[in-house]
């Protein structure tokens, strides 16, 4: 079975994450997307929420069954060689994003060899969508519908709103 993992810290997910979700799960037997934990980074949601936020976005996406969610911290060789995966999905929106992934890859190929990475450019049309743009324009009460799945639109929204309610 080709197993491969896709991280990434998905605060939220958005359009342009659930499209290499479903590119990978057209590739691999099985793709486990991993919301990496980041010490150095507070996100707006905690990485279990995120997962969840994931998982009712995949019912939006056409042949993902073979796609599970989980959470991980660590190093992600470790993780995925528990998992049994050999390659890493990323997706690259900008010439500024393949030179850091590019090291990371390297860095992962160094520590478990072996360990491959699979990067999917983004579609044009969702080049310059992140998790920082998504959370501005919910910042902004700016309409979520087509930069993430329809089903957390609104709870991203109302997070957001949380936020800047209790901000000092």
């Amino acid at each position: 079975m080709r197993t491969a993992i896709y991280p990434g810290s998905f605060d939220p997910v958005t359009k342009g994450h659930l499209d290499i979700i479903q590119r990978a799960a057209a590739q691999f037997d099985r793709v486990i997307v991993c919301v990496m934990y980041n010490s150095e980074k507070h996100g707006l949601f905690t990485p279990e929420e995120r997962a969840e936020l994931i998982r009712r976005s995949l019912p939006e996406l056409e042949g993902v069954d073979n796609v599970e969610v989980d959470c991980a911290s660590g190093l992600l060789v470790d993780y995925a060689r528990r998992r049994g995966a050999a390659c890493v999905v990323k997706g690259l929106r900008r010439v500024a994003d393949f030179e850091s992934e590019m090291q990371m890859a390297d860095l992962n190929r160094k520590l478990s060899p072996g360990m491959d990475t699979l990067f999917l450019t983004a579609r044009p049309e969702l080049a310059f969508l992140s998790s920082t743009i998504v959370k501005e324009m919910a910042r902004y009460q700016v309409s979520l519908k087509g930069y993430v799945a329809d089903a957390i639109a609104e709870t991203v929204s109302e997070r957001m709103r949380e936020a800047i309610r209790s901000a000092p």
